[in-house]
């Protein structure tokens, strides 16, 4: 029989998008809710203990008591929220890292990346293994995203006819220097102590880049490239991929895809290397949906777009 799968919080900015790469799919059972109930806990319940699989696309304190709740009903997880992604018991969902594919595979629970953690452990845990990159340095990441990564909230007030003019133009956020994604930075980066992270947001929908300055004593963006080539030989969502011609890196270049393309930039000494992916693609509902092909058994790379 095709395996079930229920998302939990679908009306979520991560959890429509993960319904329309579903729908239409034929290896998979997609279970649905009565909307009624989608708030009930005895009937979401009832639908977890119906599914092999079951997505969370909740708000954190909401991902917290729906683990509680589905405990006992047998289905797998992926949580789609910044709450398990260092709890112990979960494995963190980035299945291009040396190993993790098969922990996935066999997991329980999965914690699904974030977008900027995505792009930055994409470049930064390379480096550290390779020994290119100490793991005590001092790092400092810069990024900016379109403004979906918010959620609904922030969709809506960007898209609102009276919005203030401020959101006209890239907008610093995160002042305190405490975004949500910087504990799976820090833990899955390999290195032992947290990075500056300055994110920004932007008037454009989907898309991101992630930027890593470096001052690597001999290194050069020919060495980092060829170090990320050997890192993710044979993945089909990572590429390295020269710059561009024009000297300019846009940021929605990849908006609707679910891949992601690491850049190299600089001279002997001083770099900075890139990540540039979709925010709601491989930084969300395409990650979970790689996620779960990798759980279930099925082609790793089905229902995304590439």
């Amino acid at each position: 029989m095709r395996p079930g799968v229920y998302i939990d919080g679908q009306a979520g900015t991560t959890g429509l998008q993960i319904y329309d790469r579903l729908r239409g799919r034929e290896d998979i059972r997609l279970l649905t809710i009565d909307p009624d109930k989608r708030k009930d806990d005895a009937a979401r319940r009832e639908m977890m203990a119906q599914a092999d699989l079951t997505f969370f696309c909740l708000p954190d304190d909401a991902a917290r008591a729906a683990a509680e709740l589905a405990e006992g009903t047998g289905t797998r997880i992926i949580d789609a929220s910044t709450a398990h992604r260092v709890s112990p018991g979960w494995v963190y969902g980035l299945p291009e890292l040396h190993g993790r594919r098969e922990e996935i595979r066999t997991a329980p629970r999965v914690a699904n990346p974030g977008c900027y953690a995505t792009g930055a452990i994409t470049l930064l845990r390379p480096l550290v293994e390779s020994g290119l990159l100490d793991k005590s340095a001092p790092v400092d990441i810069h990024a900016l995203s379109g403004y979906t990564g918010g959620g609904n909230k922030t969709i809506a007030q960007y898209e609102a006819a009276d919005r203030p003019a401020e959101l006209d133009s890239p907008r610093h956020y995160a002042l305190g220097l405490g975004h949500k994604h910087l504990p799976e930075i820090a833990a899955q980066s390999g290195l032992t102590e947290e990075p500056i992270f300055c994110p920004i947001i932007c008037d454009f929908p989907q898309g991101m880049v992630v930027a890593v300055p470096l001052r690597l004593a001999g290194v050069g963006p020919e060495e980092l490239r060829a170090c990320y080539q050997d890192y993710y030989q044979g993945e089909r969502l990572i590429a390295v991929t020269p710059l561009p011609e024009s000297g300019f890196l846009g940021s929605n270049d990849l908006a609707g895809a679910d891949e992601l393309e690491i850049l190299a930039a600089g001279k002997p000494g001083r770099a900075v290397v890139y990540a540039r992916l979709d925010n709601l693609g491989k930084g969300a509902a395409g990650a979970a949906v790689q996620n779960m092909n990798i759980m279930l058994g099925l082609p790793e790379y089905a229902g995304l777009a590439l």
